[in-house]
This record gives structure tokens, C-alpha cells and sequence, in this order.
């Protein structure tokens, strides 16, 4: 049994979704590991991971106009819709700030991907992606840890 830890770090061009697959898959490559696990994680609380759908665009679209309708940039508001906007009270960094952070916790920050015969197991139509909440572009980095054989 064999592990290594390093770091990928990724510019992303603002809000939406940065495919990792290729870079993940170069990680393996370059490790001469042919069956194990990778371990990924986000070092960064304002974007986060998912596997999805790699085929059609439309579901990135889909998923990002989904999170902004129940994390609105504006603020919080009771979910029957009654009463008033509250907006949200953290905001150093900008009114993105706070959406952002929710749209992480509720998201996954971590991901387990079993690779064998040197490649990742992903389905056909799926691919790993960053998936970034801020507006702005941001480099982000990544814990990468894989363990195998």
C-alpha cells in the first residue's frame, strides 16, 4: 500500500463549475497507482465539489439557477414567504460573501473516488467538478490524497 498527499490548485473564472476530472486523472497518472482511493477536499469555505452530469450544460445551469433560488444573494426571508428580507449580517467581503458560505454547507466540501486500472470510476456522463459561488474569479486550492496500489 502506497499514499501520496499534494495540492492542486485551480483558477476559477467566477461563479459556475470548473471540471477537475482531467487534472484528477493526471494526479493518478503521475502516482503509478493503479487501484485505490482518492480523497478530495476544498480548502475553501465559498465553493465546494460535486460529481455531475458532463454531457449537457444545461444541468450546470439548471443546478446553479436551483441554489441561487434558495440561497438568493439578497438575503434570507421566511420560507413561506411571509415577512420581511433579512439581509445578511456577514459581508466582508461583499454582498456574495454569505451566499456563498450557505451554498457550501449545504453542498459537500469532500469526495471519495475509487480509481482501478489507473483510472477514476466515474460513469459515463459523469465528470468532477469545483463548483465555484463567488462571483469573481478565485484560485482555489485542493487536498489531494490518494491511497492504493
Amino acid at each position: 500500500m502506497k499514499q501520496l498527499l499534494t495540492r492542486l490548485t485551480v483558477t476559477t473564472d467566477g461563479e459556475g463549475f470548473t471540471d477537475l476530472t482531467a487534472h484528477l486523472q493526471q494526479q493518478i497518472n503521475s502516482s503509478g497507482l493503479q487501484c485505490g482511493l482518492l480523497q478530495l477536499v476544498c480548502l475553501h469555505t465559498s465553493c465546494s465539489l460535486t460529481v455531475n452530469e458532463n454531457a449537457d450544460p444545461r444541468v450546470l445551469r439548471d443546478l446553479t439557477t436551483y441554489l441561487r433560488a434558495i440561497v438568493p444573494q439578497e438575503g434570507v426571508q421566511p420560507i413561506s414567504g411571509l415577512g420581511a428580507l433579512r439581509p445578511y449580517c456577514h459581508d466582508d467581503e461583499g454582498p456574495d460573501d454569505m451566499p456563498a458560505h450557505i451554498r457550501t454547507a449545504l453542498t459537500a466540501t469532500s469526495l471519495g473516488l475509487s480509481f482501478e486500472q489507473g483510472r477514476l470510476v466515474l460513469g459515463t456522463w459523469q465528470a468532477v467538478y469545483l463548483w465555484e459561488h463567488r462571483a469573481r474569479s478565485h484560485r482555489r486550492q485542493l487536498s489531494v490524497h490518494l491511497i492504493g496500489e
